[in-house]
Formats: C-alpha cells, structure tokens, sequence
C-alpha cells in the first residue's frame, strides 16, 4: 500500500495521493543546449509493450494533468487541433476533449500497445455513449460520438507524420523524460504549432528516485547507472530557446509518495517505465546485493514507518512566435497605419 501527503499551498494540510511543495523558478534563459540520458528508444517501447504492467502508475499521471489543466486555464486559447504527445493508454485524450469540445484531438505514443489500449478505451466509452443517447436520440445523431475518437498516430515525438503548423495546442504529461534527444523534440514540436499556438509540458526532474539512487549506490558500492538521470529544468528552458519558442515559463514542485514495503515500491518504480538506459548493467543485482538494496531503502523509514520516494515534476509552457522570415529566409516587416 503506498500513501501520501500534500501540504496544500495554503497554511494547512490536505490528504491527497503525494506530498508536494512548489517553487517558481526564473523565466530567463539563454540559447544553449543539453543532451538527455543514452536512452534506448527501443528498450523505452518494450517496456511500455503492456499497459497493463504500467496501470498502477496511473494515478501520478493522472494527478499531474489535473495541475497542468490548472496551468492551462489561466491561458486563452480555442484550439482547432490539439496533439497529445506521448497518449500512452489515453488518459488524457478525453481531457482535451473536454477542455475543448470543439477541436479535433490526436493522439501520439511511440508504444503500439498503449496506442492499441486507447483505442479500446475510446470504443468502450464510444459505445457506453451511444446507448446512453439512444434512449432520447435518433440513431443516426447516437452512433456520432463526437469527441470519443481522437485519431491515433504511432511515432517517434521528434518526428510526427504531420504537416507543418498542424495543430494550436501541443500537450505532453510525465512522457518527454523518455527521449534521448529532447532538443530535437522542441524542434518538432515548434513545427507542428501554428503561431501563436501553446505548448504545455510536464516530466521529471533530477530529483526524482533519489532514496532508490542512493539506496543503489550503497548496495553496489558505486554510482549506480540502474536508475535514469534526468534533465534539468533550467536546460529545458534553455532548449525551448534554442528551438525557438518565446517566453518559456518552467516552474516545479516535488511529489513524495510514501510506501509501506520495499516489493510495493518497486513495483511502482517498474510501472513508471523501469531503466531505458542504453548503459544499464545487463546483469541482475547478486543476492548480497539485493539485500544490501532492501536494507537501503528500510533505513530511509520515516517517522510513520514508511519509505518515501521523491518526484521531481517539471512544467513548461512557452508559444511558438509569428515568424519574421518567410519559407525563403527573407525578412518579414509588418506596416501599420497610422490613424489620425
């Protein structure tokens, strides 16, 4: 069983599924960038190859895109088009959809599988719609289901079959920190958005697993490379500049959850995706060190006995700006009259 407390960012306390706190960071950042981890992409899709095996992350997930939709509200936006860039199973398809009743939603995941499980989900709902309106609508206006069939790609984020300036609203919750190369991500991301258009982000952060980090360490007696390092917040700032979006705004905030045995942890560490690593050791932890691990991860108990294990989530959102060259590389200049 795992447990959690969030302090709500009033004085008093709230029981919620993590503890968190929240630190606004700064907004300015320069053109440089950084690389991600040596992800293997393809480790990254076997290990998402069931959905089943990552259904009790879930709810992390589904507590973050409740915080970027607060995020979301304070922007005005009608998006024709949204992409959700990173879908897994679709959990968030229908969020969009909510949110924006009118816009044509699309799905992106790099998994086959969790793509396969949205598009069970959407069916299921589909049909538990149709037999709802049946009772009061024609058939022909209950089989429509608008909003229920978000269409589904397969492919990898940096490079999306679609044209460029396709969509208004690019979203993306807890998938980014799984690319090799988010650089090169930004970059897709800035050519699918129309101008003006808004990309709203969250991954991990460095923080994230540090009690199972150093628990690692001491059962290995070295730095351990079984748990993945993650980018830095203030990087990503940097790249969102680099790749040419305007004005990104990062801030994070840390989730503990709280767990009562070592096996349930781990287990939950395996259901957020494991060690995509391509430098990952190939071989199992010996049983002396397993035991050490397990004696680790005991001592770090709190005082209500139970082993915390940190989030780092990071959010981002900047706008793709009005182009000031044209397709030629030629300077745009814009005239206004002048009123008298």
């Amino acid at each position: 069983m795992l447990g959690c407390i969030i302090p709500s960012r009033a004085t008093s306390a709230v029981r919620r599924p993590a503890t968190c706190s929240l630190t606004s960071m700064p907004t300015d950042f320069s053109a440089n960038t950084a690389s991600s981890a040596p992800i293997d992409t393809m480790r990254v899709r076997h290990l998402f190859a069931k959905p089943e095996r990552v259904t009790e992350s879930g709810f992390l997930r589904r507590e973050i895109a409740v915080r970027m939709q607060e995020r979301l509200g304070l922007v005005r936006l009608s998006p024709r088009s949204a992409l959700d860039a990173g879908c897994g199973d679709g959990a968030d398809l229908p969020v969009l959809q909510k949110l924006y009743p009118d816009a044509q939603i699309i799905g992106v995941d790099g998994a086959h599988a969790m793509l396969h499980a949205a598009r069970a989900g959407q069916h299921a709902a589909l049909s538990a719609l149709n037999r709802l309106l049946a009772q009061w609508l024609p058939a022909q206006l209950a089989s429509r289901g608008r909003g229920l069939d978000a269409r589904l790609i397969c492919a990898d984020f940096a490079r999306v079959p679609l044209a460029a300036d396709a969509v208004d609203l690019v979203w993306s919750n807890l998938a980014l920190h799984w690319h090799p190369q988010p650089d090169r991500v930004f970059a897709e991301w800035r050519r699918l958005l129309r101008a003006d258009g808004l990309l709203m982000f969250s991954c991990f952060g460095p923080d994230t697993f540090k009690q199972l980090r150093t628990a690692f360490s001491i059962a290995t007696g070295v730095p351990e490379s079984r748990v993945l390092p993650f980018v830095d917040m203030h990087d990503f700032g940097d790249m969102l500049v680099g790749a040419g979006f305007s004005t990104p705004v990062m801030d994070m905030e840390t989730i503990t959850v709280t767990y009562e045995t070592v096996d349930r942890l781990m287990q939950d560490v395996r259901a957020w995706g494991g060690n995509p690593l391509a430098s990952r050791p190939r071989g199992l932890l010996g049983r002396q060190a397993s035991l050490r691990l397990r004696a680790a991860l005991e001592n770090m108990r709190e005082e209500n006995g139970r082993m915390p294990l940190t989030f780092e989530v990071v959010y981002g959102h900047a706008f793709r700006p009005v182009s000031r060259l044209t397709a030629s590389g030629e300077s745009i200049i814009r005239f206004e009259s002048r009123r008298k």
